[in-house]
């Protein structure tokens, strides 16, 4: 199948307002992406899908490809699906444009989830929940699974719940046996649970019939697209990385980000 890569990337983003033109280690956050996407094997080509001419001029700078896009896209899914329509591709990944430094196995794996899937029209990725604040955080959104890691849901919220809590965090085992928090060492090691990565692999096909799907109710509540495709009954199945993902969706995680290269 032909595999293309899309980075939807706009200036004005409410938290962060000019991210991908943020510098972190002395380069522009979107070339750090456009770059890293570059590394990932079976790819057709690497696109840029942005309505901002400053954005567009800083990929060309690095002999990137630029798709311009219209202005009054509510989401950067409306706006791949622009792209997408001049395409041949089978498949279309969504390479969001916080994610500076993925490692292209992250890519690699989602589309060869999506390939091997009859049933699902999307896949995505998730890792580890170690440390307890980011497992509180409502900017790291979480996601469970069942069985076949299928994605069941999607939420801001940790999740699951585990209800016979005693003192102190508690945790659930990759094999669903709770166990109490009792070290520093133990926190480090436990599963509170699952992150969700924002990275998307779409059949193009459902892609179109995706941005033309009403918004849904979980969705509006949670500010997660990805709930609309559960919510009308599709299936999104969801490939494990054990390899923590550097994800910037404020100033503050910039900060962060440049501290961890350090």
């Amino acid at each position: 199948m032909e595999v293309v890569a899309l980075i939807p990337a706009r200036y004005g983003s409410t938290r962060f307002p000019g991210k991908p033109l943020a510098l972190l280690r002395g380069k522009p956050m979107i070339q750090h992406v456009y770059e890293h996407t570059r590394r990932v094997r079976g790819l057709a080509d690497v696109i840029v899908a942005t309505d901002d001419e400053r954005i567009a001029q800083a990929v060309r700078s690095i002999g990137g490809t630029v798709a311009m896009t219209r202005p009054d896209h509510p989401t950067g899914t409306d706006r791949l699906a622009e792209v997408a329509q001049g395409l041949t591709a089978d498949v279309v990944v969504n390479v969001q444009g916080d994610l500076p430094f993925f490692p292209p196995s992250l890519v690699e794996d989602a589309v060869a989830a999506l390939t091997r899937s009859s049933a699902a029209v999307i896949a995505t990725v998730k890792t580890p929940i170690h440390d307890f604040t980011e497992w509180q955080n409502i900017n790291v959104v979480k996601v469970v699974t069942d069985h076949e890691g299928y994605a069941l849901y999607f939420s801001r919220s940790p999740i699951p719940y585990t209800r016979d809590q005693v003192a102190g965090p508690q945790v659930q085992s990759s094999k669903f046996k709770v166990q109490s928090l009792e070290s520093k060492s133990d926190t480090q090691a436990a599963i509170l649970g699952y992150r969700h990565i924002g990275l998307y692999v779409y059949r193009r096909d459902f892609l179109f019939t995706f941005t033309r799907l009403p918004r849904t109710p979980l969705e509006q509540s949670e500010q997660l697209e990805q709930l609309r495709a559960l919510e009308w009954g599709y299936r999104i199945v969801v490939s494990d990385t054990e390899r923590p993902t550097l994800e910037v969706d404020t100033p503050e995680d910039l900060q962060r980000a440049e501290e961890a290269l350090s």
